[in-house]
């Protein structure tokens, strides 16, 4: 069976599905994403990533395709006729279709929405398989990385450049001063040689993440500390830990960089302790929607 997607107003077969070639997504990546992971058929941090959501099309003077309220209908709507429990949705929301100019349509016109969704495997149970390693790479993004736009060429450079080295994430850095920003497509977290959690501060540089922002809350009530602090390749280096966090990711830990081992080589014990600590969070999830 063909895969469902929902296109500017209509469910089609995935393989039928198009979109005007004068959108201004595929002439100028002029629009933003999010994308939900599935979980036992409930969207985790669904409120979170549509908050996202709604600041990035802020900051992109754009306005939502619809009331969230309704957004969540077809989010839901996808999902169930792809008969998807446990998976990732994806939404992009661009300016919409309108004579190639590269200044803003004169006239505003819709923004356009597509929305799809696809399988994946089920969350693990065991942090002991689910980490891997990952290299460094010069941050060559823009200037508003906070921004959760579709434009991501130096994303993909940096991840294609990671799968040729045999990693699963770039760790990306700024070239000028040697501080680490986020992986290509995570938030990167390390245990410091203090063992203290640390978290790069967000500003424009980074990608406020929505997994990042849960996994805080949940350790603020757990009375863990968290230095959300710049820190340097140098420091990455002589970290006890290191690990991502995203929506794909959930906590993954990272037991090499370069070439070199992270500790031991092994998923450290903090990393192990918030491995359980967020899947609580996804099962609490659950338990709250049933």
């Amino acid at each position: 069976m063909s895969r469902i997607a929902y296109v500017n107003g209509r469910y089609r077969p995935q393989s039928d599905a198009s979109v005007n070639i004068e959108d201004r997504g595929y002439q100028f990546g002029d629009g933003v994403y999010e994308v939900v992971h599935l979980y036992g058929g409930r969207f985790i941090d669904e409120d979170r990533h549509l908050g996202r959501l709604e600041r990035s099309l802020r900051e992109m003077r754009l306005p939502m395709p619809m009331a969230r309220d309704a957004l969540r209908l077809v989010l839901r709507e996808v999902a169930r006729r792809n008969r998807v429990t446990e998976g990732l949705l994806y939404m992009q929301v661009t300016r919409g279709v309108a004579r190639r100019d590269h200044a803003f349509p004169n006239v505003p016109v819709p923004p356009a929405l597509v929305v799809t969704v696809k399988r994946i495997p089920p969350y693990p149970a065991s942090i002991d398989r689910w980490g891997g390693s990952a290299i460094t790479q010069p941050d060559l993004r823009w200037a508003r990385c906070d921004i959760k736009t579709i434009n991501l060429l130096p994303n993909c450079f940096a991840r294609q450049a990671a799968r040729e080295q045999g990693a699963i994430e770039a760790i990306l850095f700024d070239p000028a001063t040697g501080m680490v920003t986020e992986g290509a497509a995570t938030s990167f977290w390390i245990v410091d040689e203090q063992g203290v959690i640390r978290a790069p501060a967000l500003d424009h540089s980074i990608l406020p993440g929505c997994t990042r922002a849960a996994l805080l809350a949940e350790l603020a009530e757990a009375g863990i500390v968290v230095e959300q602090r710049a820190f340097s390749l140098e420091e990455m280096r002589r970290a006890r830990e290191a690990f991502l966090t995203s929506a794909t990711s959930f906590v993954k830990p990272i037991v090499a960089i370069d070439g070199a081992p992270v500790g031991d080589g092994t998923p450290g014990p903090v990393t192990r302790r918030l491995f359980d600590i967020f899947a609580r969070h996804v099962q609490g999830a659950l338990r709250n929607a049933a």
